[in-house]
């Protein structure tokens, strides 16, 4: 059976799980558009609450009139097909390589965190106080799937070496260990990384072992890119280690 009304309470859930962050953190659920995407949740083994296609797409799910769908969508015209998910939450933050982010409001940014952080093989990503919802519809977009591959959790006791990426300050990334040789032979790392206005704040810098930026010459990088560089550097200096 097709749905055809406006005032579907399937379709209203899904209108709020996408705009409303305190509705899907009440009901630990969120929602994912288009078919790259929930292609991505299938191959990582994640099974839909409740999955949705335009009418007459011959895609799997409940049909929705095509016109109701992209307004249930945040997508718009063109959507095919959506799906509904339950919020997974790593207990704690894990290594070997662990992004912390703090105070990233972007969602679009976490977003790209997550994807980076996939790319490179990070065992986590881990939300601090300020930082957007990844499981919003606008992180869940940027992560390109990511979200359903590397773990997130929230705030808790960081694993291991803390490097705190702050601009103009400390030795530079790359300098850190100046050969593979010097880097932590068996111990987690974290890289910290905060807004790109702000910054992470003094207190969370003290509580890092270590104080490194990424050499450039303009003023700033976002959080997205600064810690996809840092990833990069990072992970070649673990890899070298095993």
């Amino acid at each position: 059976m097709t749905i055809t009304s406006t005032h579907n309470r399937k379709l209203r859930e899904i209108r709020k799980l996408r705009m409303r962050r305190r509705w899907r953190e009440r009901s630990h659920r969120f929602v994912a558009e288009g078919e790259d995407l929930l292609a991505a949740a299938d191959a990582a083994g994640w099974t839909p609450l409740e999955r949705f296609c335009a009418a007459g797409s011959g895609l799997e799910g409940v049909e929705v009139d095509e016109k109701l769908l992209s307004q249930a969508s945040g997508i718009g015209s063109g959507t095919r097909t959506l799906a509904v998910y339950e919020e997974r939450w790593a207990p704690s933050p894990v290594g070997p390589l662990c992004v912390y982010l703090h105070g990233v409001h972007d969602p679009g940014n976490v977003g790209a965190v997550l994807r980076s952080a996939e790319a490179f093989g990070a065992s986590c990503v881990a939300l601090g106080p300020g930082s957007a919802d990844p499981f919003g519809p606008k992180a869940v977009r940027a992560s390109m799937g990511a979200i359903f591959t590397v773990p997130v959790a929230k705030e808790g006791p960081l694993p291991g070496v803390k490097i705190a990426l702050v601009p103009d300050w400390g030795l530079p990334l790359s300098e850190l260990w100046p050969s593979t040789s010097d880097s932590p032979k068996s111990a987690d790392i974290v890289l910290m990384v905060g807004s790109e206005r702000e910054g992470l704040p003094e207190e969370v810098i003290e509580g890092a072992d270590h104080v490194a930026h990424i050499p450039i010459h303009t003023n700033s990088l976002n959080a997205a890119m600064a810690t996809t560089i840092a990833l990069y550097e990072v992970s070649h200096r673990i890899n070298s280690r095993c």
